[in-house]
């Protein structure tokens, strides 16, 4: 419904996308039907100014805050992986300027900042902790990765590898950023939607990912995956696998 209204707003997509509000509706309407049950899936999408009892004013363990300036840095690293890969397979990369729109660059990254928020508020702050009671963080960030990636109707109109690289780049993201929230107890929204904001400013502007080619598509998911796969070699390291006390307050039962 959304999307059929962008339209009729004006709004160009690479501003804002009206699809990204989606899930912060769908939130709003459960938190209207169980306000309860939403309010302690949420605890911690937000600041905590002080530590009060309770999962969002606990301490969080030891790593959160590495974990943390990690995540805003993966996008940096999944998009010079893209540049590395495009730059071997086709010899040029597809830098667009921030002149080629017609709206300033400030007004584009707000605008991205806040329909990312907008979806993360339903993926990584409501799913992924109702997930996370009943199974481990990568099978739950899994999850998660598969149905952002199905959400996204339009991208299975294109190419089957296309619609593939998508959904494996949607799934290993997913990943990375349920490791990285795990046992964080505080502006889980505002971390999940700087990561989101960075990865799409980096397909808008660096790579070539908006468009339609398959082949940038399946750089993205590969690269994706290759920083997932480092993400997961780091937590099986340090062992961070049970789950905080933000996961277990939204557990079935809990209001």
């Amino acid at each position: 419904m959304c999307g059929a209204l962008q339209p009729a707003t004006g709004i160009p997509p690479e501003v804002v996308q009206l699809t990204q509000v989606g899930p912060a509706v769908a939130v709003a309407a459960a938190a209207l039907l169980w306000p309860g049950r939403i309010r302690g899936r949420l605890a911690g999408t937000l600041p905590t100014r002080a530590r009060t009892p309770g999962p969002a004013g606990a301490a969080e363990p030891a790593g959160a805050a590495g974990r943390r300036a990690a995540l805003l840095l993966t996008p940096v690293l999944i998009t010079a992986l893209c540049v590395c890969g495009g730059l071997l397979t086709s010899g040029s990369l597809p830098v667009t300027s921030p002149r080629a729109f017609a709206h300033p660059l400030a007004l584009v990254v707000a605008a991205q900042f806040l329909g990312a928020c907008a979806e993360e508020i339903g993926w990584r702050c409501h799913l992924q902790p109702l997930l996370r009671t009943r199974f481990g963080p990568v099978t739950a960030s899994a999850l998660v990765g598969v149905l952002w990636g199905l959400w996204h109707v339009p991208v299975f109109a294109q190419e089957p590898a296309y619609a593939a690289g998508f959904l494996l780049a949607t799934t290993a993201m997913s990943v990375i950023l349920g490791l990285a929230l795990e046992g964080v107890r505080s502006n889980r929204l505002l971390l999940a939607g700087g990561f989101h904001t960075l990865i799409n400013l980096g397909m808008l502007y660096v790579t070539d990912e908006t468009t339609a080619a398959t082949e940038p598509m399946l750089l993205l998911g590969a690269a994706s995956l290759a920083a997932a796969v480092l993400w997961i070699a780091a937590a099986r390291r340090t062992g961070h696998a049970t789950p905080d006390e933000i996961i277990v307050a939204t557990a079935p039962g809990t209001r």
